[in-house]
């Protein structure tokens, strides 16, 4: 296995009750579904960083040359058939500052603090632009 190990942190600021949301491996399948209630959600994401650096992993997605990212899906996306919403929310990683990546392969946890909901009222999806940038979470 290629690359060193770390965890990001994928915090919901305000997710709509009542709606699942899990992450979403390279097969489009929920893993760790869960339904929001009035609290934020957190999904940890263990994945490998290489040299260059390369983002590698069962969550990681590529679009592109650079371009690499992580689903947050939503609703029926996650696994919850009787769901209105189908939904897909997805997170940038290939931005996440040196300096941070450096710290996140020390062995701190990257945090980034993202919209729950989007203009429309339902879940946040498509490319989601965070509230906070990326952090070392506390």
């Amino acid at each position: 296995m290629t690359g060193q190990p770390i965890t990001l942190r994928l915090r919901i600021q305000d997710p709509v009750p009542g709606v699942a949301y899990s992450l979403q491996d390279k097969k489009n399948h929920p893993v760790g579904p869960v339904v929001a209630g009035d609290a934020s959600l957190a999904f940890d994401v263990s994945l490998r960083v290489a040299p260059g650096p390369r983002f590698l992993g069962e969550f990681v997605r590529s679009e592109g040359p650079s371009r690499r990212f992580v689903y947050i899906a939503i609703g029926t996306s996650a696994g919850d058939h009787g769901s209105t919403w189908s939904r897909r929310a997805k997170i940038d990683i290939h931005t996440i500052p040196a300096d941070l990546l450096a710290k996140a392969l020390e062995g701190a946890v990257l945090e980034v603090l993202l919209p729950g909901r989007a203009k429309d009222g339902g879940p946040a999806c498509a490319t989601v632009v965070p509230l906070l940038a990326w952090r070392v979470a506390d």
